[in-house]
């Protein structure tokens, strides 16, 4: 004899379990030891730190994003353009420390009110700005995430966190050296039209 289908049970499978709440499965802070042969006080050391600069990374990559929305001016669309290129280098930037400091073992920030309460990034106006006080806002934010990523950089290759030690210098360090430059020369005084 056939069975019959019952629509009602049929539909609850099919229905998406949303609004799902669980215990977390690590809490912030917390270190899981990864077998990765490095030293739970090296990888604790290197997780806090990155979590700062992950969220000084953020504060500066959103701080991009504004001043790509709000510039004005006759360099609009040069620098528009320049700083959503270097938002979406930021970003990846980011996503490279976060999953440095989750190899490592520990939780990396994620949430924008994280972020905010614990970046050295000084908070910008929510109305607009000019696009020289912009820059000069941006090359500040640089100089706080370049002082840091360095200072971080020695601290992880003297406790050997060579990964760390790397991400730091091969990719934050350099990045953030090069947008400066790219950024900068957008502020030197010189003439537009007529050489003096």
């Amino acid at each position: 004899m056939a069975k019959t289908l019952d629509a009602d049970v049929i539909m609850q499978h099919a229905t998406p379990l949303d609004r799902q709440q669980a215990h977390e499965i690590q809490p912030y802070g917390h270190l899981v030891k990864m077998p990765i042969a490095l030293d739970e006080s090296a990888c604790e050391e290197s997780v806090e730190n990155l979590n700062q600069l992950l969220a000084d990374t953020m504060a500066l990559r959103d701080l991009y994003k504004k001043h790509h929305w709000q510039v004005a001016g006759p360099t609009f669309y040069s620098l528009h353009l320049l700083f959503d290129k270097h938002f979406e280098e930021q970003s990846g930037l980011a996503d490279a420390i976060a999953e440095r400091i989750q190899a490592l073992g520990g939780v990396s920030l994620a949430m924008a009110h994280d972020v905010a309460e614990v970046t050295l990034i000084p908070r910008a106006p929510r109305g607009r700005e000019a696009a020289p006080a912009q820059v000069s806002r941006l090359l500040h934010a640089h100089q706080i995430v370049l002082k840091e990523a360095r200072t971080m950089a020695r601290l992880a290759g003297d406790r050997g966190d060579d990964g760390t030690n790397d991400l730091l210098v091969s990719s934050v360090i350099r990045t953030n050296e090069a947008q400066v430059w790219f950024v900068a020369e957008h502020v030197v005084d010189i003439p537009l039209v007529r050489a003096k």
